[in-house]
């Protein structure tokens, strides 16, 4: 497999990052999840320029400057993705403090890395288990809650070990106030009489799927509102379900012990999921402006 280097294509195993590197001891590094899709023709990058301006925010926050332009690191993907010879998929870029000690970065090196590779389903297609995890999301204080930053990460995989040990598919975050915020990896929307509902911005990663989900409820004409939402309310909802580049839009058929709508995908989940997954493989004229497309 090849990878994107520094600005260089080579194979993966080739790559070297030192012992010391800041990032690895410290989590300062920025990245993104990004998919690609086989489509009749051709395939297709979803959101791109969306992901590609939260990694350059994302650097921002921990004062990282890339040495390269958007532009050039989406050239880059597209080559990156043709090299490997894919036509489905998943994308990693990262971008990373080099060798350097002690908590302040300045003068270490900033590296930039793409990475791509065949991923299916990340949850799978069936109504999940999930738990309310003992861990909470980071307090919105103590992060800049909207960058995706490496080191938050850590929290996610306390949630998702947790969750895996007590037989769970995955977990979900309470936020400081104890309302709820998203998973390790995904954010939520709930369904209860018609209506869809997600937790508004503060506590939770506001991710380029739940904006896609958001748009595609609106040209559906469902009614939605982002809000607070209780555990309470988690469990008492007509449908639940994930949205994530990973994840996709994944279903959640129970919660701790109590199912949601019978274990079974809601009515209004699957809409959403039906049309999700014609947007991305270029079948809806609407959402074409989201894709790019790899010729």
């Amino acid at each position: 497999m090849k990878i994107w280097f520094n600005g260089k294509f080579i194979d993966s195993k080739k790559a070297i990052v030192p012992i010391l590197t800041h990032t690895l001891h410290y989590g300062s590094g920025a990245f993104e999840g990004i998919r690609f899709y086989k489509t009749e023709n051709n395939s297709v990058i979803f959101r791109l320029d969306e992901h590609l301006n939260r990694l350059f925010y994302s650097c921002s926050v921990l004062s990282m400057k890339i040495s390269y332009s958007q532009e050039e690191i989406k050239k880059a993907i597209i080559s990156l993705i043709k090299l490997n010879k894919l036509d489905e998929g998943y994308i990693r870029p990262i971008v990373w403090y080099g060798n350097k000690m002690g908590l302040y970065p300045g003068q270490a090196d900033v590296n930039v890395a793409l990475a791509v590779w065949p991923w299916e389903s990340y949850l799978g297609n069936k109504p999940i288990k999930t738990i309310i995890s003992k861990f909470i999301r980071l307090h919105p204080k103590s992060i800049v809650a909207d960058a995706k930053i490496s080191g938050y990460y850590a929290n996610s995989v306390l949630a998702s070990l947790e969750a895996k040990n007590k037989k769970a598919d995955e977990a979900i975050f309470l936020d400081y106030k104890g309302n709820v915020a998203e998973g390790p990896g995904e954010n939520i929307f709930l369904v209860k009489n018609k209506k869809v509902y997600t937790p508004k911005r503060g506590s939770i990663l506001p991710g380029i799927t739940r904006d896609s989900v958001l748009a595609l409820l609106k040209d559906l004409k469902i009614p939605f509102k982002e809000k607070e939402i209780s555990p309470k309310e988690l469990k008492f909802c007509d449908e639940l379900f994930f949205t994530g580049t990973a994840v996709e839009i994944c279903p959640i058929g129970k919660v701790d012990n109590t199912f949601i709508n019978n274990g079974r995908i809601g009515e209004i989940t699957k809409i959403v999921k039906d049309l999700y997954c014609r947007v991305v493989r270029g079948l809806e004229k609407k959402y074409l402006k989201w894709l790019n497309f790899i010729k």
